[in-house]
């Protein structure tokens, strides 16, 4: 009995090294990916996010900046959009991973979470030089008022972390979902847009009458936002309820998106 447990403590030892090699090739081919045969490769990932602001706060800065006084509007549109870039990225990858890894899926002996963990980390990679491009027009925006806070650290826990659970919960979603339903891709495109307008990126929130604003606190991404904008631009230490809300959507979503994935992952090779 003890050496058969040997040998599945091995074989055990053996498959989380090919794992995690496996998942660290997938994070950089990803990264790789997203921006092939550019001149500039990899500086997009932090000029990507400051064309964007610039461009919204263009826009938006005339209508929405005005009510808004006491905030400096470009830190706050990159704020939300560094937040909700992650989610985005993870979602929207991650859903179609499974069927685009058909090969790997029956060529090697991997854990299927995988593939969806791969695209995870690849937007955390994105989250981290979107998080550069943000510190960088704090620091231009000194002079208009801008301040650096201590609770900018809290970005790094428990911000992400709770972020993270929840944009993987929704990515095993939706990759079970499109396994079987390819027109999911589409309706959550749509879904997608629309959950952009009803998160509060480039408009405050107080211009809502308080009906819309008790509906959106049904809205995960508007406290993840929130809080996020409250650690960077603000200097305030969320409340336990903050918390406890970006935690326990975080939690569920992930518990929900591991009992489809794992309910459905002996069947994905047969649709696929």
């Amino acid at each position: 009995m003890a050496f058969l447990n040997n040998n599945k403590s091995k074989a055990n030892i053996v498959m989380l090294k090919k794992s995690v090699f496996v998942l660290n090739s997938l994070v950089s081919k990803n990264i790789r990916a997203q921006y092939r045969n550019s001149t500039l490769g990899v500086v997009w990932t932090v000029l990507n996010p400051l064309l964007n602001m610039l461009v919204m706060a263009l826009v938006f800065g005339q209508f929405f900046g005005r009510t808004m006084p006491n905030t400096d509007y470009p830190v706050y549109i990159l704020a939300g959009n560094t937040v909700f870039g992650l989610l985005r990225m993870t979602t929207t990858s991650g859903l179609t991973c499974m069927v685009e890894n058909y090969d790997m899926l029956t060529k090697t002996r991997i854990p299927y979470y995988v593939f969806p963990v791969s695209h995870l980390l690849s937007a955390v990679v994105n989250f981290g030089f979107s998080f550069i491009a943000l510190l960088i027009v704090m620091l231009i925006r000194i002079p208009n008022g801008v301040k650096f806070y201590w609770t900018m650290l809290m970005t790094i826990v428990p911000f992400l972390p709770a972020l993270m659970l929840f944009s993987l919960g929704i990515a095993l979603i939706l990759a079970t979902m499109y396994v079987r339903f390819r027109d999911i891709k589409h309706f959550y495109g749509v879904i997608l847009t629309l959950w952009t307008y009803l998160t509060p990126l480039f408009y405050n929130d107080a211009i809502l009458s308080p009906k819309v604003r008790y509906v959106m606190n049904f809205n995960p991404m508007y406290h993840y936002v929130k809080y996020f904008r409250d650690i960077v631009q603000s200097g305030i230490v969320p409340s336990l309820e903050s918390h406890f809300i970006i935690y326990g959507c975080g939690i569920a979503a992930l518990i929900i998106g591991l009992l489809a994935f794992g309910s459905q992952k002996k069947k994905f090779i047969m649709y696929i």
